[in-house]
């Protein structure tokens, strides 16, 4: 597909990053983690983020339509616009190196290339209307799979630039995505308050029940050995399904009125949850069923997607304009 639109950049000079120390002990011996965060231009009301190939992070700016990079060793950021009417939501990144954006606002699937900042815009079928688009994830043949809260899951074929959408089980609710190292797709209904798996050949989703009625699966991770854990919202948990036995397991965050929004599992297999009731960044260790709680330096920080790479674990922090990294020592 031909280019649609050129980009405009901005490089945004922002204050030092604010530095802190936890007191929660490594998990894994030796002294503290580090809790470091980054302001981003006002109004970017950062939502989802993604550590570049290039040491940086990109960064869905949905309150100015933009994606953003963050180069960690100056604290400055650049912007590129997307387009009239972006609302960007969520940002992973590609096979190709590329970061893919799933954008609210132009009902379209995007492509930035890394080098030249160009835009590459994959519209949804003018049928499908208004399909909030939410999140993505690449399988293991290098479809992109997407979600979209109206009811709409689908898949973009980046070689052909063929774009498919398929309706949801119960309607409204797909939000987060993602595949197993064998390249199978799960994706997290929030409405429907289930999880799916999803047929790679013929598209069909089959929805798996979690045992908590009403648990509000908001978004959807996998170890290295293909269990799937789960974001429980609307119950305060954490859920695991493992395909290989079909049981499910669920642990209750702590405090008194947990929330868990974002999951993600790092190169160790310790899970990470931001939990909005404690604004905190929680990581549970599976083989001692235990949770440390990372509380995070400013507040509502609302993060809203975790992603990371070896020795660190990167959150858009939507309510106060920053990100934040905890970094392993």
């Amino acid at each position: 597909m031909r280019f649609r639109s050129l980009v405009l950049l901005t490089i945004a000079a922002i204050l030092s990053p604010v530095a802190l120390r936890t007191s929660v002990p490594a998990a894994y011996g030796g002294p503290a983690e580090i809790v470091r965060e980054y302001p981003v231009p006002p109004g970017s009301r950062p939502h989802d983020v993604a550590p570049a190939r290039d040491g940086g992070v990109w960064y869905t700016a949905q309150g100015s339509g933009d994606l953003g990079h963050l180069d960690p060793a100056t604290g400055r950021t650049r912007h590129i616009r997307l387009g009239d009417r972006s609302a960007p939501h969520g940002v992973i990144v590609g096979p190709d190196g590329a970061p893919w954006i799933t954008d609210g606002g132009l009902n379209a699937i995007v492509r930035v290339d890394p080098g030249t900042g160009q835009v590459q815009r994959f519209p949804l079928p003018e049928r499908t209307g208004y399909a909030n688009l939410n999140t993505a994830t690449f399988d293991g043949r290098g479809v992109l799979w997407f979600t979209g809260q109206s009811g709409i899951y689908g898949r973009l074929t980046p070689a052909t630039g063929r774009l498919e959408v398929l309706s949801a089980p119960r309607g409204r609710g797909p939000y987060g995505i993602a595949t197993t190292p064998a390249g199978v797709v799960y994706f997290a209904s929030l409405a429907g308050n289930y999880i799916a798996r999803v047929n790679p050949d013929t598209g069909a989703a089959t929805v798996i029940e979690p045992p908590t009625p009403g648990q509000g699966a908001r978004r959807v991770w996998s170890d290295s050995q293909g269990r799937i854990w789960v974001s429980e919202w609307n119950a305060g948990q954490v859920g695991m399904y493992d395909p290989a036995t079909g049981r499910w397991r669920e642990w209750r965050l702590p405090g008194s009125r947990p929330a868990a929004y974002a999951v993600y599992v790092d190169d160790q297999d310790k899970v990470w949850l931001s939990d909005f009731g404690a604004n905190a960044l929680v990581r549970f260790d599976p083989e001692r069923e235990r949770f440390d709680v990372f509380t995070l330096p400013s507040s509502p920080a609302s993060v809203r997607q975790i992603l990371g790479r070896p020795g660190e674990i990167w959150g858009a922090e939507s309510g106060v304009e920053k990100l934040v990294v905890i970094r392993r020592p």
